[in-house]
């Protein structure tokens, strides 16, 4: 998942995910369950003590046809720039929100064009798919990812699809995050099984795009990578606004700037 997707950890195994997460079927409809905060596995960072459990379905009838959570609103024209300083030069990304759609399980789904540029070259040319339900959850429905080396397609890595090969949709963003809430984000066994629980909801955070207030805070988290951990910071009105990875070299993807329709 973009805008840039660190490489979020990966601390707990398959089966026992599986089992906390208590997916099912609800009449014909996906049931995706949103973790209570006192299922921690190990995620280290203490959290308010809540005990909240979501249980969401996924139902096509309940989609709306705009992405306006206030963490995460898509508007079709827009274009968020990110920079991140690494030891081998300078990496750069384009999350485009474009105006295309895709049909997955009978929900319009909005296109995301996500390019990663290493000095200027081009790394990764990733498609993601959203869409918002009635409530404000705003739910991933896979991405279609390539990998570039010398101007070649090295690696598809991390596709998937909703629907397809067992995959299921998962939440990316939830409607009114709660300190505690652990959620599915991505749901491709073995291939994209991203998780995020939220840290926070009141931290500041200076860009170069500008200083924001009151921003959501989330850690991500995946079995398919034990020990890594991604840091995601949401400005209201804006989406993400950082993105910080502390080990591994300490990844900081910064947003640079907003290009609106």
């Amino acid at each position: 998942m973009n805008a840039r997707s660190i490489t979020p950890c990966r601390i707990v195994l398959l089966t026992a995910l599986l089992g906390l997460l208590g997916c099912g079927r609800t009449g014909g409809q996906s049931r995706l369950a949103v973790l209570a905060p006192g299922d921690r596995s190990g995620l280290g960072e203490r959290t308010a003590p809540q005990t909240r459990l979501v249980a969401t379905d996924f139902i096509p009838s309940r989609f709306v046809a705009h992405i306006d959570n206030p963490y995460f609103p898509l508007t079709p024209g827009t274009v968020f720039s990110y920079r991140e300083a690494t030891t081998s030069g300078v990496e750069t990304s384009e999350f485009e929100v474009t105006h295309d759609t895709r049909v997955i399980l009978g929900v319009v789904t909005t296109v995301i064009h996500d390019q990663v540029f290493a000095d200027g070259v081009l790394a990764e040319d990733t498609h993601d798919w959203f869409a918002q339900d009635r409530d404000g959850n705003v739910w991933y429905l896979g991405e279609d990812s390539k990998q570039y080396e010398n101007g070649v397609v090295v690696s598809t890595t991390g596709s998937w699809e909703a629907g397809k090969d067992g995959a299921k949709p998962g939440i990316v963003m939830e409607a009114d995050p709660k300190v505690g809430d652990q959620y599915q984000q991505e749901f491709a066994a073995g291939v994209a099984e991203d998780m995020a629980s939220v840290q926070n909801t009141n931290k500041t955070v200076s860009v170069p795009y500008g200083t924001f207030q009151h921003c959501l805070k989330t850690m991500e988290f995946t079995p398919l990578a034990p020990g890594d951990r991604g840091y995601k910071y949401y400005a209201r009105g804006v989406g993400v606004v950082l993105e910080d990875a502390p080990r591994g070299g300490h990844q900081r993807v910064e947003l640079i700037a907003v290009t609106k329709p």
